[in-house]
């Protein structure tokens, strides 16, 4: 599988918006964002584009996509599944996006951004209903339990992810038991329940042409 090796804030600075993909130095005065908030590149500063509705959609697409660290096929092919579904296209999307088992893991707060925790299930150290799961494009549905691995409670990743994040509660959707080490999906997330701040229309305009 394909990985991305270049800077990481470097995107947030093309999409001109925090994807909060370096987990806690977001929350810092470190953010690229903080101290360079114009563009990456010799020219950043001074670059005068005007963009059309097509680099407007495509920027947005891209945002999405870096967020949760999903590559172009495979963010094609939600896509896909999304516009046969019942429900709003856009919506749908971003409803699997955040039911995959690496964003369940990161939105409990067991990795302190989705790349960490992407590492984490694929290390095999998450089970969902009693079964290890080593996927981390896995589909949680409601009633689903994701709970860290008998032999990987003590690893200090984890512990210092949830120190970390202390204070910050999960979303309406999930219910997070600490002292299990683990939490529930309670339901399918809702538009509201979702903070990416997006507009996943313009996804769907993009894909639709």
């Amino acid at each position: 599988m394909a990985v991305y090796q270049g800077a990481r804030c470097r995107m947030c600075r093309r999409a001109g918006m925090k994807l909060f993909i370096k987990g806690a130095r977001c929350y810092t005065d470190k953010c690229a964002i903080e101290r360079r908030s114009y563009a990456p590149g010799e020219h950043g500063k001074t670059r005068r584009i005007k963009e059309t509705n097509y680099g407007v959609q495509l920027r947005e697409k891209q945002k999405v996509r870096r967020m949760y660290g999903v590559l172009e096929r495979q963010f094609r092919n939600y896509f896909e599944k999304a516009a046969e579904s019942k429900g709003v296209t856009g919506e749908v999307l971003l409803q699997m996006l955040e039911r995959r088992l690496d964003n369940v893991v990161y939105r409990l707060g067991f990795a302190v951004n989705r790349n960490q925790a992407r590492q984490l299930v694929r290390h095999g150290h998450f089970v969902v209903n009693g079964q290890k799961v080593d996927i981390p494009s896995f589909l949680v549905r409601p009633g689903d339990e994701v709970l860290v691995r008998e032999r990987s409670r003590k690893l200090s990743v984890i512990s210092n992810s949830l120190e970390a994040r202390k204070g910050q509660t999960a979303p309406a959707w999930l219910e997070l038991s600490p002292e299990r080490l683990g939490g529930r999906v309670l339901s399918v997330p809702t538009r509201d329940s979702i903070p990416t701040p997006v507009n996943e229309q313009l996804i769907v305009e993009l894909y639709s042409k």
